[in-house]
């Protein structure tokens, strides 16, 4: 199809210009979230564990001073992954416990039944998001702040605490006698094996998918 030729267009006045750049100015909030979702783009690129503040400048065209008006750091912008992480994660995991974590209470559904679906709900959420994957295992976050490393660890520990609150009464329906003890031992194999799942994906270059065979995995396990 061939281009038409643009027709003249009137001299714009400065309110005119001036309403046309507020018109375009990122609504509150947008613009962080921009920057995050460039940042986890960049990290689901081959070798992009260590990505600087003026790549992601230059991938979103803006000065890296834009970036630091709406972050003080680097290390500020994967605690924002972070907290999407956490509150994309432990909403759902909240959901399928059946109740906050946080109450004591025990799960009301099957313990084995609800800890396979938080470990699928993991392991799919790392396949949807492969750049998140890599802030998740820790490969991105090597040259980082410790503090960031430590929120991980801090992650998969709730994730254990939720996989031994919902088999707890698994075995004890089972019959053991120390339910305790073997839920704990269940939650901490299931959660090495997430774990590993999601770097194995992440250092394939996103090619084994976490989720692989997962029902058969899941079985034997549990």
């Amino acid at each position: 199809m061939s281009e038409l030729l643009p027709t003249p267009e009137p001299v714009a006045t400065a309110d005119a210009v001036d309403s046309a750049a507020a018109r375009k100015r990122p609504k509150p909030g947008e613009r962080r979230a921009q920057i995050l979702q460039a940042l986890a783009q960049m990290l689901e690129q081959p070798g992009a564990e260590r990505i600087t503040t003026a790549a992601l400048a230059a991938r979103l065209s803006v000065s890296e001073a834009a970036l630091y008006r709406h972050f003080a750091s680097k290390a500020q912008m994967f605690e924002g992954l972070i907290d999407f992480i956490e509150e994309a994660v432990f909403t759902r995991v909240t959901h399928i416990v059946g109740r906050d974590l946080a109450d004591g209470d025990q799960p009301v559904e099957g313990g084995a039944h609800q800890a396979a679906r938080v470990v699928a709900l993991l392991l799919q959420f790392g396949e949807r998001n492969p750049g998140l994957v890599r802030v998740m295992v820790g490969d991105a976050l090597v040259l980082e702040h410790e503090r960031l490393q430590q929120r991980m660890n801090q992650f998969f520990e709730r994730i254990e605490s939720a996989l031994r609150q919902c088999l707890r009464a698994a075995a004890g329906a089972a019959g053991s006698s120390t339910p305790t003890v073997d839920a704990q031992v269940a939650a901490s194999v299931l959660t090495a094996f997430t774990l590993g799942r999601l770097q194995r994906y992440a250092r394939s270059g996103f090619r084994r998918l976490p989720t692989e065979h997962l029902d058969a995995s899941l079985a034997l396990i549990l």
